[in-house]
């Protein structure tokens, strides 16, 4: 299915153009929004926009210029952006103010709606460009407060990042004072219609600071798994909680640092450095949900890969460094390319750096510089605690005394609508958040706690109401905005270590490779001591035993630095041994990415040295753990109905890989799926299925265990194994036979998973046309959950991809122009630009686009240069 087109018109329209004939010329794209727009009647909206000229001019006049000269004031000298067929450009400045002047400036031109919208989700202010369909979403983000913490975050700055900071809000704000409306993006034309009162206002150093709070919530770690264990609390025996979250298989799949090294790496010492809306939005079944579909979804298969591999196992010599991290599937990509180069690089203007990035944030979050490279992954330990707190009015206990709850005030101002006063209540362990979720109100109302590995009902409550505080490493203010510049300016794994000390929040494993040809590791962040709990249960917040007493020590974290293997692995598995000192959490990734990774880096390397494209060959591959389980499983399961009997007779001749156009695949996964609905979800007391990595192995040890209770389920009328096998089977076959009809041979993985590309404002709007203008897809991919091809999908909600690798790079050290990268979607967030999805195709296909670096290389790709000049 084509990719770099705009996706079909909905169901019940018809399509917007006919036929392709290829001796016709293309159509402009002004006639292709007019007969849309024409064609289709869709509420207020559409009628204020059928003039189709009107439309046509309106989206282009955001497209943003990419030659000839701009006046820019505030710049102080001029400065160069460069830029290839695919819109990533490269700001070239004499000065480190003119750099990331520039970047900002091109982020404005580019992202800038994106920008704003982001700054709205981070301090709780949706309701006032959406009106009150937002306020759930606003309280809840007010009551953690992020955007508070950004801002005294400001005052943590270095001098020297604190202008960096500064010049890209004064590069945002020069682009923002010659655009306006329309003219600025697309959306505002739309937003005007429903909310004309909306003005845009300037960007701050704190816009840029909230973002990282967002990312962070992304990748909370197991609050998730925490909450489910305290509902299931109230069903399930301890026995059973156990059953349903396994310890980590030490036994079968890898750690990222197997052996605590007694040989200190190099020092971590610092190199430098409106009316009422018209738009009905999706609604989702908590303000949980609702922040996550905001700032990318936490769910199935949020992580990421990431290895390195030194020069011993490579054909150059020289190490090379892959990156693909897992987050929510985004319309447009949450990551924009950006390389950055100082004129002539120098102490005063360090910068020659090039890689993946946000809107609203200056530098580069994840790539490479002329020295080293490095990537991401979740570290995946446990940050975030929820505390029982008992309260009286406005006073709770702590230690046997009543102290006073902090309580403060806050407006929200509601589009279309009247302003609403906010409560936000806080105790020592942080801000009360029963009110914001059902699952937190019902933790609160039928309370258990964890006390050192043990579930059970809170014994000596105080007297009072219980409710439910967040404990979070980000919700206090930290100096990750700080070390984004002491990484792309690090020239050595002592620099790379010292940007890792600052890399508090959220913790990350930090993979490392540079020119001379080293390879290394780091864990970063902040990682919480525990007093008498470990954080799998919420906790007694009266009892300050139960207090976090202070962070890890920096020199005590993980790290590794040329290891004997000759490469690391990180996919959000285990990172130590239980040997480690100090308790990290209880819910990694299972491991079974980072096992399959390493397999592969080993068996290839075995037979030839490897290269770029054999990482490229890793990051694509399909191996679906649990279906060569399934495969065993079956071998002696016979059904008397030949239809099912058919399908299962796939299994005999499949490799257990979720190859796009697998039939066998198709069909697993939908048996996958059926089983553990099966025994966990439909029942009187349902279990969670979410974290497939962890129903690997739950399942898996189940189908050793034929006698086990879980192969009972009454409400199904089942009460053995074999029942259950052959059930799931059977219903499974019918179910895709409804789907894809009832041949086999018709039968493709990549038919039933697909990727809906889904902006997160007006691409959910529930106005087809929007809908339709903003959104892209669906495409086929294979993979899936805890592949190595990561395409993440939720039981018991059908198997369109939710969760993806949002970027993929591989960076040869042995020649930076031949490194490549390929972001999800493209560089630009207007919609009908050439730039919006055009990278689609490739992403999909698993091909790397090529990235150069080199000036010479630069030079060469430029199809574009814009010249930026100081106005007066």
């Amino acid at each position: 299915m084509p990719t770099n087109d705009p996706a079909p018109a909905p169901d019940d329209q018809a399509p917007a153009t006919g036929p392709v004939v290829t001796t016709r010329p293309k159509m402009p794209l002004g006639r292709k929004i007019g007969i849309t727009v024409f064609s289709v009647v869709a509420g207020l909206v559409v009628i204020a926009l059928v003039a189709a000229g009107f439309v046509a001019f309106t989206v282009q006049r955001s497209f943003p210029t990419l030659d000839g000269e701009v006046t820019a004031r505030g710049l102080h000298g001029q400065v160069s952006v460069q830029r290839d067929d695919r819109g990533i450009p490269t700001i070239t400045a004499d000065d480190t103010h003119d750099l990331f002047f520039a970047q900002g400036y091109v982020h404005a031109q580019d992202r800038f709606f994106e920008m704003d919208f982001r700054r709205h989700v981070t301090a709780g202010r949706l309701s006032e460009l959406f009106g009150a369909s937002q306020l759930g979403t606003d309280k809840f983000l007010r009551t953690l407060g992020w955007r508070t913490i950004a801002e005294k975050e400001v005052g943590l700055l270095s001098d020297s990042s604190r202008a960096y900071y500064q010049a890209y809000a004064d590069g945002v704000n020069a682009y923002l004072a010659d655009h306006s409306g329309a003219a600025l993006s697309f959306e505002y034309a739309i937003l005007g219609i429903q909310n004309p009162d909306y003005t845009v206002e300037k960007w701050t150093i704190a816009d840029s600071l909230a973002w990282l709070k967002a990312m962070a919530w992304d990748l909370r770690s197991n609050l998730l798994e925490e909450t489910d264990r305290a509902l299931l609390a109230q069903d399930f025996s301890q026995e059973q909680i156990d059953q349903l979250y396994p310890k980590y298989p030490f036994d079968k799949n890898p750690v990222i640092v197997p052996t605590l090294s007694t040989d200190a790496p190099p020092a971590a010492s610092p190199t430098t450095t409106a009316a009422t809306a018209s738009l009905q939005w999706k609604q989702v079944g908590s303000v949980i949900e609702a922040a996550s579909a905001l700032v990318g979804d936490v769910g199935e298969g949020v992580g990421s890969n990431s290895w390195v591999v030194s020069g011993d196992l490579t054909a150059s010599g020289k190490p090379l460094l892959s990156n693909d991290p897992h987050l929510g599937a985004a319309m447009p990509s949450i990551w924009v390319h950006t390389d950055l180069k100082c004129a002539t690089v120098n102490a005063s203007c360090p910068f020659d750096v090039a890689g993946f990035g946000f809107s609203g944030v200056p530098g580069v979050i994840i790539g490479h510089n002329a020295k080293i490279a490095w990537g991401f992954t979740n570290l995946t330990t446990d940050v975030a605690d929820l505390y029982l707190e008992r309260v009286q009015g406005d006073e709770y206990w702590r230690d046997g005394k009543l102290v006073p709850l902090e309580v403060w005030h806050e407006t929200i101002k509601v589009a279309g609508g009247e302003d609403v006063d906010l409560e936000i209540r806080s105790t020592d362990n942080g801000p009360i958040i029963s009110s914001t979720s059902d699952d937190f109100a019902s933790i609160a109302e039928h309370p258990y706690v964890g006390t050192g590995g043990s579930v059970t009902a809170p014994a000596g409550m105080p007297e009072g109401d219980t409710a439910v505080a967040l404990k979070w490493t980000a919700l206090t203010p930290g100096t990750t905005a700080e070390a984004i510049f002491t990484l792309d300016v690090a020239q050595d794994f002592a620099g790379f270590r010292a940007a890792a000390a600052q890399f508090d929040v959220p913790a990350q494993n930090l993979i490392y490779a540079d020119t001379e040809g080293n390879i290394g590791y780091q864990a970063p962040g902040k990682l919480p001591i525990r007093g008498a709990g470990d954080g799998s249960m919420p906790q007694p917040g009266w009892d300050s035993r139960y207090d976090w007493k202070g962070f890890i020590p920096f020199d005590k974290l993980p790290v590794s630095y040329n290891p004997d293997a000759g490469y690391i692995v990180t996919a959000n598995n285990a990172v130590v041994g239980t040997d480690y000192p100090y308790f990290l959490t209880n819910d990694w990734d299972y491991g079974w990415r980072a096992a399959r990774i390493a397999d592969l880096i080993k068996s290839t390397s075995a037979s030839h040295k490897l290269t770029a494209d054999d990482m490229r060959t890793i990051q694509a591959d399909t191996d679906f753990w649990i279906g060569k389980k399934l495969i065993i499983a079956y071998q002696d399961v016979t059904v008397d109905d030949k239809d099912v009997q058919a399908a299962l007779d796939l299994f005999s001749m499949w490799d257990g890989h979720n190859d796009v156009g697998s039939a066998a695949a198709a069909y697993a996964n939908v048996v996958w799926d059926e089983l553990v609905q099966d025994l966990f979800s439909r029942r009187e007391h349902p279990a969670p299925v979410t974290g497939q990595d962890r129903l690997f192995l739950v399942v898996d040890t189940l189908l050793g265990e034929p006698d086990s209770p879980w192969w009972t389920n009454e409400q199904l009328g089942v009460t053995s194994r074999q029942q259950m096998l052959v059930k799931a089977a059977t219903d499974a076959y019918h179910r895709i036979a409804k789907l894809q009809g009832d041949n086999p041979e018709r039968w493709t993985w990549g038919g039933l998973h697909t990727l809906t590309l889904t902006n997160a404002t007006f691409g959910s709007s529930g106005i087809g046309l929007l809908e339709w203008m903003f959104n892209r897809g669906p495409v086929a991919v294979g993979g899936g959950s805890s592949v190595v091809d990561a395409t993440g999908w939720v039981i018991g909600q059908g198997f369109d991809v939710n969760t993806v690798p949002s970027m993929r790079m591989v960076v040869d050290l042995s020649d930076l122009d031949a490194s490549t990268w390929t972001n999800l979607t493209g560089q630009s967030g207007h919609i009908f630009h050439p730039n919006y999805n055009d990278q689609v195709d490739a992403w999909q296909h698993l091909k790397g686009l090529p990235w150069p670096f080199s000036p010479k290389a630069v030079k060469a790709a430029a199809i574009h240069t814009l010249v930026l000049i100081p106005g007066r």
